[in-house]
């Protein structure tokens, strides 16, 4: 059986701000269809590597191919290549307070693909009972729902609009061990269901641990470790040993003592 096209292709990905080398030669693939969870520690460039992709930060050098098109040079042209095949569920959830649940859901759908108000609210509707939430919560405004219920709301606005891709910053931060599981769940099902490619960044290791078809660590702005969610316990390497299990101790707080004598 062949293996699936990749879907996304970066090859030689660097990024400074600075004498800050946030990404140092990033090579990795995600293929058609499959699910990469990126984990790494604060400042080790999984957001940087992310905005890189979505076309929100312009590298300084290698490739980004999306379906073989190289939209590294950031080219107004390539940015809404990228825009309309992907959608996105950030961090804190980004919904618009002014507006109600079934508007922030439908927001590409009114502003970017100029839909009827009627239909998109209907699409939105939809999107909201597939990650268990009833019509009348299409009513409400954000501040009106847990944070469970914005998550959810911020996944059904990713999903509104049938992206091929998709991607999924900390999708459980701030939510309790349940809450969180509940997340993982959907996104696992609503990837599967609309067959998108995904590519999620997260400290999480047991959302990595469901979502994931491949893990990547990502250290000092390098991918260090590529491999299966059932192979992160057994990975050989020290660095990704040490950030699964959560120590203090290891080669990771060993380079952090080097750099801060070398800061004194």
């Amino acid at each position: 059986m062949s293996e699936p096209e990749a879907k996304i292709e970066i090859r030689g990905l660097t990024k400074s701000f600075g004498q800050n080398h946030v990404l140092r030669g990033i090579d990795i693939d995600v293929a058609q269809g499959k699910s990469l969870v990126i984990i790494g520690g604060s400042g080790s460039g999984k957001s940087v590597l992310l905005k890189s992709i979505l076309g929100l930060i312009k590298p300084d050098r290698g490739e980004i191919r999306v379906d073989g098109r190289n939209v590294a040079k950031h080219s107004e042209a390539d940015k809404r290549f990228v825009a309309g095949q992907t959608g996105m569920l950030f961090q804190g959830g980004a919904l618009f307070d002014s507006l109600k649940v079934w508007e922030n859901v439908a927001f590409r759908l009114l502003n970017a693909e100029r839909r009827p108000r009627g239909a998109s609210k209907n699409k939105a509707l939809e999107c909201l009972a597939q990650v268990g939430l009833a019509p009348e919560v299409g009513d409400l405004k954000p501040s009106e729902l847990s944070g469970g219920m914005q998550k959810r709301v911020g996944l059904a606005r990713a999903i509104a609009s049938d992206p091929h891709i998709l991607f999924f910053d900390e999708p459980t931060t701030g939510l309790d061990p349940i809450m969180s599981d509940v997340i993982n769940n959907l996104i696992v099902e609503r990837v599967k269901a609309i067959g998108a490619t995904a590519i999620s960044i997260t400290h999480d290791m047991a959302s990595a641990r469901k979502i994931a078809d491949e893990v990547a660590m990502l250290y000092q702005g390098q991918i260090i470790w590529r491999g299966g969610p059932d192979d992160l316990d057994n990975s050989g390497n020290p660095m990704v040993e040490q950030f699964v299990r959560g120590r203090a101790e290891g080669p990771i707080q060993m380079q952090v003592r080097r750099y801060a004598k070398k800061s004194r």
